[in-house]
């Protein structure tokens, strides 16, 4: 495969998908109910989870046993713990909320819920676009070994089929709370920019090969925790939560049997 549309693929579906999943407040009529927010919600919950350890952490912890020996144990836990800590603050640090709760987070500035929530999605794209930026850096790094270069694609395809569902979850509660249609998709595709951003940072950094599995398990901790932080407890509300559950259920094994097959 070219490697070069090989890199362009995996960065642009990314994108791509959250734009297509923004486009249905177009065609959306009434409110996305509690019951199909769980759905959404938890099946994104599922593939996010999923690519974390099958495509970012078992291949960091793969890569450390062969390049630093008894020390294997470092770049998996390190990377892991401060891919939690890098969210954690990216939480402290911008203004969002958290309709789960009911609660803002972040520093109190006069900015509207809508944007709030908007800024809440940003931010867990971020480790996203960065995961996608280190799986094709490694792949780039091996000289395209084809088995790094499916499992990329698996890893893009995975995070590409929950985000098209995420882009509507962002428009559409938009539009019910009195945006426009157009602003409303604006927002959702918007939210979505910082994934090929940031995966063109993973790309850059990726290129220096001794810290590859710190890397990626540097992605799956952020992944993880954004997980627990905001799409989990969001998925289980209003008396709905095996709606949640099993839609996390089915995006786990999804994102699973494309790691395997691919």
């Amino acid at each position: 495969m070219n490697l070069v549309f090989f890199s362009v693929l995996c960065i642009s579906i990314i994108f791509l998908s959250t734009t297509l999943g923004s486009a249905s407040v177009f065609f959306f009529k009434g409110k996305l109910g509690e019951k199909g927010n769980n759905l959404i919600l938890g099946f994104a919950g599922g593939i996010m989870v999923a690519a974390a350890i099958f495509g970012l952490l078992l291949p960091s912890i793969e890569e450390s046993a062969s390049s630093y020996g008894d020390l294997s144990f470092l770049p998996p836990v390190g990377g892991f713990l401060l891919g939690a800590i890098f969210l954690f603050f990216l939480d402290k640090l911008i203004p969002h909320f958290h309709f789960s709760s009911g609660e803002d987070e972040g520093p109190k500035v006069t900015i509207s819920h809508n944007i709030r929530f908007f800024l809440a999605v940003t931010i867990h794209n971020i480790p996203e676009g960065l995961s996608v930026g280190f799986a094709v850096a490694i792949a780039l790094n091996s000289g395209g070994d084809s088995a790094l270069i499916y499992s990329a694609i698996a890893l893009a395809i995975g995070i590409s089929i929950q985000n098209v569902p995420e882009g509507a979850a962002v428009s559409i509660p938009l539009y019910n709370e009195g945006m426009s249609k157009g602003k409303s998709f604006m927002y959702g595709t918007l939210s979505g920019i910082v994934e090929p951003l940031f995966a063109l940072v993973g790309l850059a950094i990726g290129q220096i090969a001794m810290v590859e599995p710190w890397l990626l398990s540097f992605a799956s901790g952020a992944m993880i925790y954004v997980t627990l932080d905001e799409i989990l407890p969001e998925s289980r509300k209003g008396g709905y939560e095996h709606y949640g559950i099993w839609a996390f259920v089915i995006g786990f094994v999804i994102m699973m049997l494309l790691e395997i097959v691919l």
